[in-house]
């Protein structure tokens, strides 16, 4: 009975679940002109530490993504 409950246990915080991952990009300023943030999401479906590992890679220079 308790090794059963341990199993669900561990079960549950293995699921996948949808996360949703936001890549925003900072405005620039050119000759006193500036753009405004741009941000796009996506959703990603594992586990919240894959999940968030993979929204994190998506990062590049002037463009950063987290899990919201």
């Amino acid at each position: 009975m308790i090794a059963a409950a341990g199993l669900m246990i561990a079960g549950m915080s293995s699921c996948k679940k949808d996360y949703t991952c936001t890549c925003t990009a900072a405005g620039i300023t050119i000759l006193g002109v500036t753009t405004p943030d741009i941000s796009s999401s996506t959703v990603i479906k594992d586990t919240e530490s894959k999940a968030k590992s993979t929204c994190e890679e998506a990062s590049i220079e002037g463009v950063t993504c987290a899990i919201d």
